[in-house]
């Protein structure tokens, strides 16, 4: 039967289970993640980055989903319990939390990212999956697993691995695949200071997504080998992979759009740079990312809240927003607004002017402040009159974090505040 055949691609995903790894420090977020793990991050006005890989497996009809936690869980918990607890587990539908819990070794939490799906290898026997999808939970992008899953079958592959092409000089910061003209990895370096290039493009490398099918019996030998296995680090990116390629099928499967062919989109959003810049694309007039596709709809929680809504009319007082995005929840009265993200319950006063900025959840700003070039964190007030992304000194004395683009960021604790956010 067709790879294309939805009956053929729909029997693959029904009998797999899906590993989402959410237990990453993200530490080159910095403050971003200092009460919180990467994948409960806003991200998109109104969701957080772990969404994006839950809604790719609704939407490609896989219903069995694991989310591994370690770092920082509450606001992660919190999320998947009030957002993800819809599917019918009568039906063996399900999001289950996998908090790291010492299940093989009473003194060791997760120590790496094989290691964190080794220690709930009875668990995932106990679903008999026939294909296990383990998936990165820090990553912004649309996908159906099940075409990938279809070649994996297709390919009598062991394990496969999703890639997207990456200018080389931004390949040392992923896993490194090189390939066959079958798409057969031939060889895997993570995160190399000298990353191989495509053949007949040396400016491009194929990188790793961290997207990965086994076949479920070759995922308890390689996890069982690799935990007996003297100095390893327990990573599949580092141990797992390489250690296969020699003498198992261990193909690439690159992500291209099913329509164009190209490139799909796909975002790394693990710097404040990317993190701003990626939600910014968003406002565009065709955004690469399209958040209002009905056909790949993308599923969060969010509490029920009013409109946004925009008051005030005077000549120096107006509340607009032009080119930006302005969620449920926000007054912009009297101020404005300029290419920006809000997410929920922003209040921005009279006399303010924001520009080029993402402004996450429950952020009040003060009147007549300037806010250029930022980010602002859940729950910063923002006093009046206050000016941020203007002057390069008067940020770094007043503590902001100020990244190699130029982006500042904002805490609540950099501004004497409420700390321990953790929503």
């Amino acid at each position: 039967m067709p790879v294309s055949s939805q009956r053929f691609v729909s029997r693959l995903t029904r009998n797999t289970l899906a590993l989402i790894l959410a237990g990453g420090r993200g530490a080159r977020l910095k403050h971003l993640t200092q009460w919180r793990s990467k994948p409960a991050v806003p991200f998109g006005g109104k969701f957080r980055i772990v969404d994006f890989p839950l809604s790719n497996c609704l939407n490609s009809g896989i219903r069995r989903i694991g989310v591994l936690t370690q770092y920082k869980s509450h606001s992660l918990i919190l999320h998947i319990q009030k957002g993800w607890g819809f599917l019918r587990g009568e039906f063996g539908e399900f999001v289950e939390l996998w908090p790291a819990q010492q299940r093989v070794n009473e003194t060791a939490w997760y120590t790496g990212t094989a290691d964190a799906v080794f220690q709930n290898l009875d668990i995932i026997k106990s679903h008999n999956p026939e294909y296990v999808l383990i998936l990165a939970g820090d990553h912004v992008y649309k996908m159906d697993y099940g075409a990938m899953i279809a070649r994996h079958a297709e390919a009598g592959a062991d394990m496969t691995v999703a890639c997207v092409e990456v200018d080389l000089g931004k390949a040392r910061e992923f896993g490194v695949l090189s390939v066959n003209e079958k798409h057969r990895i031939v060889r895997f370096q993570e995160k190399p200071k000298h990353p191989d290039p495509l053949p007949n493009r040396p400016d491009v490398a194929l990188a790793s997504m961290g997207i990965y099918v086994f076949n479920r019996s070759f995922l308890f030998e390689r996890l069982i080998k690799d935990s007996e296995t003297p100095g390893s680090s327990h990573d599949f990116g580092k141990d797992v992979i390489p250690a296969a390629i020699a003498n198992h099928c261990v193909m690439a499967y690159p992500f291209r759009d099913v329509r164009s062919g190209e490139q799909a989109y796909w975002r790394d959003v693990g710097t404040l740079d990317a993190f701003w810049q990626a939600n910014l694309e968003l406002i565009g007039v065709t955004p690469p990312l399209n958040l209002y596709d009905r056909s790949w709809p993308i599923w969060t929680y969010q509490e029920q809240l009013p409109p946004a809504k925009f008051v005030f009319d005077d000549e120096n007082r107006r509340g607009m927003a032009v080119d930006s995005m302005v969620s449920g929840g926000c007054i912009i009265s009297g101020a404005l607004v300029r290419h920006s993200l809000l997410f929920s319950n922003v209040r921005v006063n009279s006399y303010a002017y924001v520009e080029d900025s993402v402004i996450l959840p429950d952020v009040d700003i003060g009147r007549r402040a300037k806010i250029h070039n930022a980010i602002l964190d859940r729950g910063c007030r923002i006093p009046e009159g206050m000016r941020i992304g203007l002057d390069v000194a008067e940020d770094r004395k007043n503590g902001f974090y100020i990244t190699e683009g130029g982006v500042r960021l904002v805490t609540p604790e950099m501004l004497h505040q409420k700390v321990h956010y953790v929503h």
